[in-house]
């Protein structure tokens, strides 16, 4: 006689949950973008300061494109919110701190020290206090304004001495005393409630970064005073709407029935008159 078969249970695999792909590829950035900062601090321990200079440069794309990849994909999360945070700090706070260090504010030894650690500081105090605001509500005449300069955009004003250096060269950008004034000064705008514009990121040639950077730079700075007159304009123009009485409509008065004559009085509703 044949023996009837035992069917043994199938053992289910669990699938892992909350991963997808929609939510690794913006994360992929973020960690791409903490790495280039990374490799930038080995670029400048090493004494290449182009190579680390590109690689903040990479940094800051692949910062633009994981926010824009998680909208784009619907892959938005807290978790994500997160480590790009951190990861700003790393790219954007503690790399240009670690790489002007490196390149010149050595030379002022303990106050050089002093400043680049100013700088991170102020880049985390900036990071924070975005992130306890995100889900404040924003007035209408303040959304297209940043409050102070962002993590990347001050990462890139900071080492506008170095740009300078790279295409006129060290004998005057190169200055402890030039970049400790440019740091100062950054890092106090990033910390500030200074009403900043967005800049918007643009493809340009390999050999053109360089120059468009420190064009960047200093009309990023300009544009200031420009951006801080509008700001005020429209909060001032939005606090007057909030305090200007509501004005009540003039009443007008509809005209009554005009007087029939007696035979036209009783006229039936459908009759047609000529």
């Amino acid at each position: 006689m044949r023996r009837a078969r035992v069917r043994r249970p199938r053992m289910r695999v669990r699938r892992l949950s909350g991963l997808s792909v929609n939510r690794m590829v913006p994360n992929v950035l973020t960690l791409l973008a903490l790495c280039a900062g990374m490799t930038a601090m080995r670029f400048a321990m090493g004494g290449n300061f182009e190579g680390a200079v590109f690689a903040i440069i990479a940094a800051g794309i692949f910062d633009g494109l994981d926010g824009r990849m998680a909208r784009l994909l619907k892959a938005t999360s807290s978790f994500g919110a997160e480590l790009d945070s951190l990861s700003d700090f790393v790219s954007f706070g503690v790399a240009p701190a670690a790489v002007l260090y490196l390149w010149t504010m050595s030379e002022l030894h303990v106050l050089g020290w002093a400043i680049v650690l100013f700088f991170a500081v102020c880049c985390a105090l900036r990071l924070a206090r975005f992130n306890a605001g995100t889900n404040a509500e924003v007035p209408s005449y303040a959304a297209p304004f940043f409050s102070g300069a962002p993590a990347p955009a001050g990462a890139g004003l900071v080492m506008i001495p170095m740009f300078l250096s790279f295409e006129w060269g060290d004998w005057l950008f190169r200055s402890p005393y030039l970049s400790a004034v440019t740091i100062t000064g950054i890092a106090l705008l990033m910390v500030s409630k200074v009403p900043t514009v967005s800049l918007k990121r643009i493809r340009i040639p390999h050999h053109m970064v360089i120059p468009t950077l420190m064009v960047v730079g200093v009309v990023y700075l300009s544009s200031i005073p420009l951006t801080i007159r509008s700001y005020y304009r429209l909060k001032r123009a939005a606090e007057a709407r909030k305090i200007e009485p509501a004005e009540k409509p003039n009443i007008i008065p509809l005209p009554g029935p005009a007087a029939l004559p007696l035979g036209e009085a009783n006229a039936p509703a459908t009759e047609w008159r000529h």
